[in-house]
């Protein structure tokens, strides 16, 4: 494997990987599926804390990282929570509304300090630590990187929280699987090349 394959995966890992796309973002799709079948958020709530419950299982017998199910398994609790206390389907998606405005402001912030959080994440996974604070070009890097994901956050919000007040619950269920995995993917890759085409980490020896 190449040096940089090895770091595109450690990035792609980092942000999260297919698997932990899977484990916190299917129990939604299954949520918004069994409610237009049956009309009822419980039965919805309980379809998709099943199956969440059951992917950390799956993950915990093949011996694989259980981080990303555990979190998936938290977050349909908390959406569940939201749903149940309304008895308003689309109150499932609240949670994740807060979800990005709290990433937005936080990774919009730290970019105007002048600490990307890609930085902060990505440095010690590729071997630099926080040697890049010292690099202005790869400083530079790291925080247009991270402006990609500062616009993905608040995008969603943009165009999702005006459905959920109207209150369709499908089109904002179908909206917010249309702007996750399509969207993530994208911001991810755009941070890939960004990283890719910018100016070796120095590697931080022991």
């Amino acid at each position: 494997m190449s040096q940089h394959q090895e770091d595109r995966d450690k990035v792609v890992n980092a942000l999260g990987g297919k698997k932990g796309l899977i484990d916190s973002g299917v129990p939604s799709v299954v949520f918004l599926i069994v409610f237009n079948l049956t009309k009822e958020v419980n039965t919805a709530i309980w379809a998709a804390l099943s199956l969440s419950v059951t992917l950390a299982i799956i993950r915990l017998i093949r011996k694989e990282s259980i981080q990303h199910s555990v979190s998936g398994v938290i977050g349909v609790l908390i959406c569940a929570y939201f749903a149940n206390r309304s008895g308003n389907a689309e109150d499932f998606y609240i949670p994740k509304l807060l979800t990005n405005l709290g990433y937005g402001v936080v990774y919009l912030i730290a970019n105007i300090v002048g600490w990307p959080i890609l930085g902060l994440v990505l440095g010690p996974l590729l071997g630099e630590n926080l040697t890049w604070r010292k690099n202005p070009a790869r400083k530079r890097m790291y925080i247009k990187a991270s402006w990609l994901w500062v616009g993905m956050f608040f995008l969603r919000i943009a165009v999702q929280y005006p459905i959920y007040l109207s209150g369709n619950v499908n089109l904002l269920g179908t909206v917010n699987l249309a702007m996750g995995y399509p969207l993530f993917f994208a911001t991810a890759y755009g941070t890939w090349l960004i990283i890719k085409a910018g100016p070796p980490a120095q590697k931080v020896t022991s």
